[in-house]
């Protein structure tokens, strides 16, 4: 396993700190419902777009809903060569859960 699985707490630090590309792999309707600031729906395009041209010494942060598909994509982009994958562990409910309490 390339990708390395990462918390809330640590997530937000990586944000802060690294600036990471951060991917919504959620349903469109889901993303559009609410997603992580600055993060991007992941589709198809762009998928392509990134492993053609995307710049592989980026920190990427994949989410999905519960942190399952995010683990799928965070090594699809770790076997095309990406150095620096992060899967949210629990995904946007984790993190949803986590600021609902501040």
């Amino acid at each position: 396993m390339k990708y390395k699985t990462i918390s809330v707490a640590d997530s937000k630090k990586l944000i802060k700190e690294s600036k990471p590309m951060i991917l919504d792999c959620r349903a469109m309707t889901d993303y559009r419902a609410g997603h992580l600031e600055d993060a991007l729906h992941v589709h198809e395009d762009l998928k392509e777009s990134l492993v053609k041209r995307g710049d592989k010494q980026r920190s990427l942060l994949i989410y999905c809903y519960y942190g399952h598909a995010s683990e799928h994509l965070a090594e699809f982009f770790s076997d095309f060569g990406f150095q620096d994958v992060y899967s949210l562990e629990g995904g946007y409910s984790s993190w949803k859960d986590q600021h609902q309490e501040l």
